[in-house]
């Protein structure tokens, strides 16, 4: 997986930038040593090293869940809301943001879900929009932020009634919420 040159030039170690990424997109996800070990197949050694150093620093809050050590980004940190912001923005979620809400009609809803939610990397972005879309401005927008971001978007529009009548579907699968009518923004309801 392509890695930004946003991070590459503030922090040294790629597995250290994966962490950040993947902890830090949805803040409210948490992960173990060996789940990271195997997401990003390198030693678990190597993933002890580098979250033993982003807790000193203070940047990952951990605790014991049975036998595991569960991660996550420390949201009280001071620089906790600047290196979100770098994550959403090597990720091309502050342009997907941007666009989707001028551009794309009566938007009520958009999240993202499922890998990208849980701060994942995996190339492709799954996103939710709920309203009265534009068709002929989301199938540009994504052709543009595909090249931009270097990731593929599958977009899944819904008008409000269909997303009632399929809101079971997304019952306990992870979403990062990018906008959302009258709401905060961000907010993980998975």
């Amino acid at each position: 997986m392509k890695t930004t040159s946003l991070f590459s030039g503030f922090i040294t170690s790629k597995t250290r930038i994966k962490i950040l990424m993947r902890l830090f997109l949805n803040p409210d996800q948490s992960a173990y040593l060996r789940e990271l070990a195997d997401e990003f197949k390198v030693s678990p050694s190597h993933i002890k090293d580098e979250l033993t150093q982003l807790n000193k620093a203070e940047l990952l809050t951990s605790r014991k869940n049975g036998r595991q050590i569960l991660f996550s980004a420390n949201q009280k940190h001071p620089v906790f809301s600047e290196l979100q912001s770098m994550v959403k923005k090597s990720l091309g979620m502050d342009r997907i943001l941007d666009s989707i809400i001028t551009r794309l009609g009566n938007l009520e809803k958009a999240f993202v879900m499922d890998d990208y939610a849980e701060g994942k990397d995996t190339g492709i972005i799954d996103l939710v929009l709920v309203g009265d879309i534009d068709q002929v401005n989301l199938h540009d927008l994504v052709d543009k932020t595909e090249k931009y971001i270097e990731r593929k978007i599958r977009p899944l529009v819904l008008n409000s009634i269909e997303f009632e009548r399929l809101s079971d579907n997304f019952a306990g699968r992870a979403k990062f919420y990018l906008w959302e009518c009258d709401a905060d923004v961000g907010k993980d309801e998975g």
